[in-house]
């Protein structure tokens, strides 16, 4: 403590120029924390063990309060409190640790800083109760413990954006003290002048009434963080696979009524059935068989494939709010009035146990053609040997991936087309393109982490960042409607100013390998329909182009159809104009209309 004291004796008697140098590299160093959190996360480490020293330092010096507090401690001259002083040295050994230390990853350096809040507002609090302080001193001093307690235990809530989020709380920490000893020094205010004026009533409350705002921001953000967490769908008894799961794909395990966003004129059911992994073993996915409620049965059926809800457990479509919305589904109205049957799976690891082969090509086309084999099985269903594949983005791909493997996995279903909507089928170019894309992380950590759970010579140590790891993980924990992916992508792209999480070309590698290997093969004997948006962002157009020149050398027809101002999800929208005209084709396609040979493309 007596080391302390000498700090604190010695700062304020330093030259007033080397005291405004270190308020101005406080605050540059806040700045550079505030403004990219992210640019590195091993510079981060260091710049932020770095600015934990420089605040222990100015702590130790009075933490910028120079003449301000009267607390009663006036006997030898010294303003600054022994509980700010052991605060001080906390912020230094912690600062010391991250340098020993900067390959930590952001999960730990969250920790850390987090214990320094928490513990920082612990102090603060317990220094309310001395009897030396004065009143509004002791209620600031309380206020501003509390909400550096909170603040402490939201950025252990949230170890996806605690980074950056305390990046940014802590860089602006500095900033102010840094702003606050370069005015001192300008001004010439040293520590040890005691003056004898008492403080005015403003300058004696200003402090408790900053106080009480920062106890107010952190409440109000613990009431946000409570409402994030909240509305994660719940995985039921439902999903759970019984003790003797039949060995033959497709088969139906059981099925109950199903009525969430259901049009009134059809009838609905969950469904669990048998499929196969990409290991060939036998697996369980779940699904939604909708009919119409009136009719003679026989329906065709349109086999859907659902765009990306989340790899998660509880993202499968059939748990989510809006089961058929979430994956892109906006046509299933039109779907039953025109007399078709609905199959949609939720693909393997949504709702069932297990990873979610996301972007992974033959299990998903497993799970689409197995769950029309088991949507036969169900009761009530009545459904017809006609069959539509329809895909959008994720599935998109899948439906490509159907076509391909259907004459060989699933022979006795004869499907009559392929529509694949902007279809997420060119892997490398997609996963290239993300860091362009508004959101693309969300997306890249799905990506990642799914190729890392499945392919053993994919490892999220080499293609993320350092100490991105638990971001990436958390990220990919939740589904794409959570609230909490919403408050990872607002604080990725509001408060960073560069969100990449990768810290390898995702296209090069093991990687790289991986994702060339789950482009869907042009090996599809039934007609296909290519839907693409000429605005899409996040599928580009031009990246379709290698995808249907395959496809047209390997001999498939291809019926092209480009909406030129039309983007990804609005593509296959109601009110697009490919939407018509894919219920026409897939019409066409259930009467048994011939398909002329070759490729075409239109322009609408």
């Amino acid at each position: 403590m007596a080391s302390w004291r000498r700090i604190r004796d010695w700062f304020p008697t330093l030259p007033r120029w080397v005291r405004a140098v270190v308020g101005v590299v406080a605050i540059v160093l806040g700045a550079v924390i505030l403004v990219r959190p992210t640019t590195a996360l091993g510079v981060l480490a260091i710049l932020i063990g770095a600015g934990l020293i420089l605040t222990g330092i100015l702590e130790a010096a009075g933490g910028g309060e120079h003449g301000g507090e009267h607390d009663g401690e006036h006997g030898d001259g010294a303003r600054t409190p022994r509980w700010r002083l052991l605060m001080a040295a906390i912020w230094v050994v912690l600062g010391v640790a991250v340098l020993a230390w900067p390959g930590l990853t952001v999960r730990a350096l969250a920790v850390v800083v987090a214990i320094g809040l928490i513990v920082n507002g612990v102090l603060s609090a317990v220094s309310a109760f001395r009897a030396s302080r004065t009143v509004d001193a002791r209620v600031a001093a309380a206020l501003l413990g509390a909400a550096g307690i909170v603040f402490g235990l939201l950025a252990l809530l949230w170890p996806d954006i605690t980074l950056i989020v305390v990046a940014v709380v802590f860089g602006a920490r500095l900033i102010i003290i840094g702003a606050l000893e370069f005015w001192h020094a300008v001004r010439g205010t040293a520590r040890t002048t005691v003056t004898d004026a008492p403080p005015t009533v403003f300058a004696r409350w200003a402090r408790t009434i900053a106080a009480v705002l920062a106890l107010v921001v952190a409440i109000g953000a613990g009431a946000v963080s409570a409402t994030l967490r909240g509305g994660s769908p719940v995985v039921d008894e439902f999903y759970a696979a019984p003790r003797d799961v039949p060995d033959e794909p497709g088969r139906l395990i059981r099925a109950e009524p199903f009525t969430r966003e259901v049009p009134d004129d059809a009838l609905a059911w969950r469904i669990l059935y048998t499929t196969t992994d990409l290991a060939g073993d036998a697996a369980v996915a779940s699904g939604l068989v909708v009919v119409p409620a009136e009719g003679d049965g026989d329906w065709p059926v349109v086999d859907w494939a659902h765009g990306t809800t989340g790899v998660a457990q509880q993202c499968a479509p059939s748990l989510l709010a809006q089961p058929f919305e979430s994956g892109a589904m906006f046509l299933l109205p039109q779907i039953v009035e025109q007399g078709w049957a609905f199959v949609a799976t939720d693909y393997l690891g949504l709702g069932t146990p297990g990873q979610h082969p996301y972007l992974v090509g033959p299990p998903s086309a497993s799970a689409v053609l197995d769950a029309r084999r088991a949507a036969a099985e169900l009761d009530g269903a009545r459904l017809g040997d006609r069959t539509v594949v329809w895909g959008h983005s994720q599935g998109g791909g899948a439906a490509l991936w159907t076509g391909a493997l259907a004459d060989e996995y699933a022979p006795e279903l004869e499907l009559d087309g392929v529509a694949a909507l902007a279809p997420a089928a060119n892997l490398p170019a997609l996963v290239d393109h993300l860091p362009d894309v508004t959101g693309g992380s969300i997306f890249g950590a799905f990506t990642v982490v799914a190729y890392s759970a499945i392919y053993d010579d994919v490892t999220t140590r080499e293609y993320v960042r350092p100490g991105a790891e638990v971001t990436v993980r958390r990220i990919a924990s939740r589904c794409l409607s959570e609230p909490g992916t919403a408050a990872s992508l607002v604080t990725l792209f509001g408060l960073a100013q560069d969100p990449e999480l990768l810290a390898e070309d995702p296209t090069t590698g093991a990687f790289g390998a991986r994702l060339t290997e789950n482009v869907p093969p042009p090996t599809i004997s039934a007609p296909v329909f290519f839907g693409q948006g000429g605005a899409d962002g996040l599928i580009v157009l031009d990246a379709q182009a290698p995808i249907v020149d395959d496809l047209c050398a390997a001999g498939a027809r291809v019926d092209v159809r480009v909406v030129a101002d039309r983007g990804h999800v609005p593509l296959v929208e109601p009110d697009s104009p490919l939407v018509p005209q894919l219920v026409a084709w897939t019409a066409a396609r259930f009467a048994g209309e011939p398909v002329d040979d070759g490729c075409s493309r239109t322009e609408l």
